[in-house]
């Protein structure tokens, strides 16, 4: 039926989304959210054909050492207590002992046949499932500018967090919980800039949800709960201030800054039932809490950030990180190498174990990229009589799932472990390739800023398609 502006008179823009559902908040919000919607499918936005969906990262904050752990050393063995053959590094920490072997031995696990450290019984049993990159290496000994240069791509500038370009890339698959969560992080070396969105849009930030000094049990995102003010209050609350920020737009003209405080007002408003029940593990099973080690004191706290991690994945969080780390011990073993590393890995090896056996048995790990590492490896040379120093120069992490082939190792350190050698992956190369594996290329996946676009990987990277499937 057709009707004249005279037969259907017109309310006026103002007063019809004042009345319309929900408000002018509800009217504004629903354009940007359905712009995230549609770019919650990966093949929506993606460069190329993605091969994982979503990440998740398990820092090991410290520096783990790899010729302890996963990169099998027989010559450091054999030649324990003697001088390092090669040149030493410029810059260096502590002054270099002698050569130091390892306390562990190694041994080889599964069909691939690949050596794993007596410290990670658990994990070892998973090695047909992981692509173990040998000759990882950065630029910087200090842990905060390395776990800066690992999370940013930086370790000088102040710039988004790999997570954050992951959600900008490819927006997120929920509308009630972040696109990206960082659980337990730590405070130190970097801070809140390690998961920060920087100048991209404020919805790509990280929501921390507790920190490194909390235990897991106690963790959760800050103010989540309102005791003073009704959920209904609040809409009004929203609906009034956005309305007033978008008569501000209509003045100002495009404001990103506004527009992404606005989302995210929306976001925490959403978050304050959605949270709550992600983190809610009541409805876990008692053998699914046996795996992820929840049954025992040592595993409780990390397993539970696993399995929190797993439900982020499974309520479409595009990229969690989990991070063991404390403030006596961490993986940076300047002494006491037995001792601390030995805690460590014990406190982790079987949570990780489970989240994989877990994922797998959900059908989540074909596409879901798990990395697992720390800032840097340590050296093959002892500090004092029983520690390691920073080595940034060969290190190792670990793939999993996400369309990285299974059960390899790529490239390879020196004899000793010191110096990444064979098919070195910077790390730029990471970033390109996790890049690459969501479906982005990292030349291509830019922002501008201050007058020249910027990207995760700056001017450099190289996409390590060997270790792809």
């Amino acid at each position: 039926m057709k009707g004249s502006a005279e037969s259907f008179p017109f309310p006026g823009r103002r007063r019809l989304l004042q009345s319309a559902a929900g408000g002018f908040g509800y009217f504004a919000l629903s354009a940007l959210l359905g712009a995230e919607q549609r770019a919650a499918d990966p093949l929506a936005r993606a460069h190329l054909r993605p091969r994982a969906k979503r990440v998740v990262f398990l820092f090991m904050k410290g520096g783990p050492s790899h010729v302890d752990t996963f990169d099998p050393k027989p010559l450091l063995d054999r030649d324990s207590g003697k001088p390092f053959p090669y040149d030493l590094p410029r810059v260096t920490f502590a002054k270099a002992g002698s050569l130091l072997r390892s306390p562990w031995k190694f041994r080889q696990y599964g069909q691939s046949g690949l050596a794993v450290s007596d410290l990670f019984p658990h994990v070892a049993r998973c090695v047909d499932d992981l692509c173990i990159v040998r000759s990882l290496h950065g630029t910087n000994p200090a842990h905060g500018g390395a776990l800066l240069k690992l999370h940013t791509g930086s370790d000088t500038f102040v710039r988004p967090s790999m997570g954050s370009w992951v959600v900008y890339g490819l927006g997120s698959e929920n509308e009630n919980l972040p696109g990206f969560i960082t659980i337990c992080p730590t405070l130190a070396h970097g801070g809140v800039n390690n998961w920060g969105a920087a100048f991209l849009p404020a919805r790509c930030q990280g929501t921390p949800i507790g920190n490194a000094s909390v235990g897991s049990a106690k963790a959760e995102v800050r103010y989540i709960h309102n005791s003073r003010v009704s959920g209904d209050v609040q809409r009004r609350q929203l609906d009034l201030i956005a309305g007033m920020n978008r008569d501000h737009l209509e003045l100002t003209g495009e404001d990103r800054a506004l527009e992404g405080r606005i989302q995210s007002f929306e976001l925490a408003y959403r978050m304050q039932s959605a949270m709550p029940e992600a983190q809610d593990l009541s409805s876990e099973s008692q053998v699914t809490r046996r795996l992820y080690g929840m049954d025992d004191p040592v595993t409780e706290d990390f397993g539970r950030q696993c399995l929190m991690a797993r439900r982020f994945l499974e309520r479409g969080v595009r990229f969690v990180q989990v991070t063991h780390s404390d403030s006596e011990v961490q993986w940076d073993q300047h002494g006491n190498l037995y001792k601390g590393h030995t805690k460590n890995a014990s406190e982790v090896d079987k949570p990780i174990a489970g989240f994989l056996r877990d994922l797998k048995s959900r059908g989540l790990l074909e596409d879901t990229l798990v990395l697992w590492g720390g800032e840097f490896g340590r050296t093959p040379t002892a500090q004092g009589t029983d520690g390691r120093d920073h080595n940034p120069h060969g290190f190792t992490m670990w793939m999993a799932g996400g369309g990285v082939k299974p059960g390899i190792a790529y490239g390879s350190t020196d004899d000793y472990g010191y110096y990444a050698e064979e098919d070195k992956v910077h790390i730029h190369d990471l970033h390109a390739t996790l890049l690459h594996l969501l479906g982005m290329d990292h030349e291509r996946l830019t922002y501008r800023y201050a007058g020249r676009d910027f990207r995760l990987t700056d001017i450099a990277g190289n996409v390590v398609k060997d270790i792809m499937v």
